[in-house]
C-alpha cells in the first residue's frame, strides 16, 4: 500500500475507535458529562491526563521549537514538566477535597461572591480559546498534508470530528476517547524516534541516543550540531541566546500557568477518591514523561538530519519530501545567488511572513519566497511546526511508520481541543448560567445548554485556527502566561490564605489579566517591530510576562485586602477544613 492508503487507513481506524467510544459513553447526566461520574481507575484517569496534557503543542511544536532553538526550547520542557509537579502536589488534592469541579465554581464559593466568580469565568473563557486556536492550528497543519487538502478544510475536519465525540459523550467520552489517544500519540511518537536514533548514533534508546557517537564520526551528536551550526553562522546549539531572567520568567510562567490550566484540573475529579487523585497525579507523570524526555533527542536528530539531506543540494536533486511540504508554502525556497543550490544559513530569507503564488515559480521550479528583501545568505524558509511530521520521511523510514505519525499528531491536538471545549462549555452553562444567571434550570436544560456551548465554542476555534496568531507552541505559551498571571494566584491564596477576601481576589485577578494581555497586545500586535529584549520591562518577553502579571497579582490582591474588611468566619472554617485530611489529629482525644 501507498503512504496515502495507509494513512487513511490509520487514522480511519483510530478515529472509528474515538468515535465508538463517544457513542458506547453517551452521557444521560450532567455529573457524567462534568466529570464522568467519578468512577475512573487512577491508571486510567493517568492516561487520559496525559494525553489531555500532551497537545499539539507537545507533539508537533515542542520538538520543532528544540530543533531550532536548541538550548533556548528547554524552557518548554522545564516549564510544563515542572508545572504539572507543582499542580500535582501544591493544587490538585485540595481542590478535590473542595469537591468543586469547575475553578470558577472554587473561586465563586471560596471569595463568597458572583463577580469574583464572573471574573474567574472570563479569565478561564480567554485562556482556554487562546490554547484551542494552538490546537486547531495543528490539527488544520496535519490534515492538509496527510489528506492532502487545504488547511482551512483540515480545520473544519478537525471540528467535525472534535464535535461528534466531546458533545455526545462529555467528560466520560473524551476519558476513555483520551485513553486511545495516548496510546496512539505515544506509541507513534517514540516508534520513529527509535528508528532516527539507531539510524544516526546506533543506539536505539533515543534519550541515550542523543549523548552517543554520530556513526563514523567519532564525535557525539550535539558536538556534531554545534560544529555544523556554528560553520552555517548558526548559534552553537548548547547556547542559549536568551538571558538569564528571561529564561526563568518563560519556565516561570509555563510552570505556574500550567498549575492554573483550567481542562487538567478538571480531571482530578473523575477519580472515586482523594488518594486517587495523588495517585493518578503520579501514574500521568510517569506517562508525560515517555514522550517529553524523547522530545529533546527528536529535535536534534530532526536537525542533522534536515541540514544533510538539504544544504548545498541542487533544487532539481531535492528530496521528495522537501518539495511536499513546499506545495503547502510550509517550505520555500528563493535562488539568491543563482547557482541552483540551496543554501541554509543563519539570517532570515525574508521580511514578514513567507508568501508564495501559485503560478509563480523559479527557474528551477521552486516556490519563491517573496520579500527578499533582507540582506542575509540564508534561502530556506521552513515552518517549524513541520519537523515531528516531516521526521520519518527525512529518515527515510518505512511509509507505515509515516502514517502512524499522522494518526499520533491528530490524537495529541484532539485530545486537548476536546478537553479545552469541555472546559469551556461547562464554564458557560454551569457556572454563568446554573450558578449565576438562571439558578433555577433543570439538570437537563443545563445538559443542553452545556452542549449548545460546546458547539459555538468549536466554531469559534476553527475560526481562530484558521486565522491563527503565530506557531502553535506560541499561541500555547501565551495561553500559559494568562493563566500564570489571572487564575493561579487566586487559587493558591484561596487554599493557602485564610484573610484573602474578595475585592482583594477579584483586584488581583483583574490587574493581573489587563496587565499580562496588555503587554502580549502591546509586543505581538500593535507593535511587533519593538518586539525586542532593549524594549521589554526588565528584559522579560512577551512569552515570560505571565510571570510579572502573577506578582502584579499578588501585590494588587494583598494591598487591597489591607483596605477592605476581611472574610466571614465561615470561610476560615471552610479553609482549614480543605487543609487538613479527614481523621487528622482524631488520636489525640483520648
Amino acid at each position: 500500500m501507498d503512504v496515502q492508503t495507509l494513512t487513511y487507513l490509520f487514522v480511519g481506524v483510530s478515529f472509528a475507535l474515538y468515535i465508538g467510544i463517544a457513542i458506547w459513553s453517551k452521557v444521560g447526566s450532567t455529573r457524567e458529562f462534568y466529570i464522568a461520574g467519578g468512577g475512573v481507575h487512577p491508571v486510567v484517569n493517568g492516561m487520559a491526563t496525559a494525553a489531555d496534557w500532551m497537545s499539539a503543542a507537545s507533539f508537533i511544536s515542542m520538538t520543532g521549537l528544540i530543533a531550532f532553538l536548541g538550548y533556548d526550547g528547554s524552557v518548554y520542557l522545564m516549564g510544563w514538566t515542572g508545572g504539572y509537579v507543582l499542580l500535582a502536589l501544591l493544587l490538585a488534592p485540595y481542590l478535590r477535597k473542595f469537591g468543586k469541579f469547575t475553578v470558577p465554581d472554587f473561586i465563586g464559593d471560596r471569595y463568597y461572591s458572583k463577580s469574583a466568580r464572573l471574573v474567574a469565568i472570563l479569565c478561564l473563557i480567554i485562556i482556554s480559546f487562546t490554547y484551542v486556536a494552538g490546537q486547531m492550528r495543528g490539527v488544520g497543519i496535519v490534515f492538509s498534508r496527510f489528506l492532502e487538502i487545504e488547511i482551512e478544510m483540515g480545520v473544519l475536519t478537525g471540528m467535525a470530528i472534535v464535535f461528534m465525540y466531546a458533545v455526545l459523550g462529555g467528560m466520560k467520552g473524551i476519558t476513555y476517547t483520551q485513553v486511545a489517544q495516548y496510546c496512539v500519540l505515544i506509541f507513534a511518537y517514540t516508534v520513529p524516534a527509535i528508528f532516527i536514533s539507531m539510524l544516526v548514533t546506533g543506539n536505539p534508546v533515543p534519550q541515550l541516543g542523543l549523548g552517543s557517537e554520530v556513526a563514523d564520526t567519532g564525535k557525539t551528536v550535539l558536538e556534531t550540531l554545534d560544529t555544523v551550526l556554528v560553520d552555517l553562522g548558526f548559534n552553537a546549539y548548547t547556547e542559549g541566546t536568551k538571558s538569564t531572567i528571561d529564561i526563568f520568567a518563560i519556565t516561570a510562567a509555563l510552570m505556574v500557568g500550567t498549575a492554573g490550566l483550567p481542562h487538567v484540573i478538571v480531571r482530578f475529579f473523575t477519580v472515586p477518591k482523594v488518594s486517587d487523585a495523588r495517585v493518578s497525579a503520579g501514574w500521568a507523570l510517569v506517562f508525560i514523561a515517555l514522550l517529553y524526555t524523547t522530545a529533546p533527542a527528536v529535535g536534534a536528530f530532526a536537525r542533522i538530519n534536515f541540514i544533510n539531506e538539504v544544504n548545498e543540494t541542487s533544487y532539481a536533486e531535492t528530496p521528495a519530501w522537501f518539495k511536499n511540504w513546499e506545495n503547502l508554502g510550509l517550505i520555500g525556497w528563493a535562488d539568491k545567488n543563482g547557482d541552483g543550490k540551496v543554501q541554509y544559513r543563519a539570517g532570515a530569507p525574508f521580511e514578514g511572513t513567507p508568501s508564495f503564488e501559485e503560478d509563480k515559480r523559479g527557474p528551477h521550479g521552486e516556490r519563491v519566497v517573496v520579500n527578499t528583501a533582507t540582506p542575509s545568505a540564508n534561502e530556506v524558509y521552513v515552518d517549524r511546526d513541520i519537523m515531528v511530521l516531516a521526521n520519518p520521511e527525512i529518515a527515510k523510514l518505512p511509509d507505515w511508520v509515516f502514517a502512524l505519525v499522522a494518526a499520533g499528531s491528530l490524537a495529541a491536538a484532539l485530545s486537548t481541543a476536546a478537553g479545552l471545549l469541555l472546559v469551556i462549555s461547562s464554564s458557560v452553562s454551569h457556572d454563568l448560567f446554573k450558578m449565576t444567571l438562571m439558578p433555577e434550570i433543570t439538570d437537563k436544560q443545563e445538559l443542553l445548554y452545556a452542549r449548545l456551548a460546546a458547539a459555538i465554542a468549536i466554531g469559534v476555534a476553527g475560526y481562530l485556527g484558521i486565522n491563527p496568531p503565530g506557531f502553535v507552541a506560541e499561541v500555547v505559551a501565551l495561553a500559559f502566561g494568562l493563566a500564570a498571571a489571572s487564575l493561579f494566584p487566586a487559587i493558591l491564596m484561596g487554599i493557602f490564605s485564610r484573610k484573602m477576601n474578595r475585592e482583594g481576589a477579584i483586584a488581583g485577578m483583574i490587574s493581573g489579566l489587563f496587565f499580562t494581555v496588555g503587554y502580549i497586545t502591546y509586543f505581538k500586535f500593535m507593535n511587533p517591530d519593538l518586539n525586542t529584549a532593549a524594549n521589554w520591562f526588565f528584559g522579560i518577553s512577551p512569552e515570560g510576562i505571565g510571570t510579572l502579571g502573577m506578582v502584579v497579582n499578588f501585590i494588587v490582591a494583598y494591598g487591597v485586602m489591607k483596605l477592605t474588611k476581611s472574610p466571614p468566619q465561615e470561610v476560615g472554617e471552610l479553609i482549614e477544613s480543605i487543609r487538613i485530611p479527614s481523621g487528622a489529629g482524631a488520636g489525640h482525644h483520648h
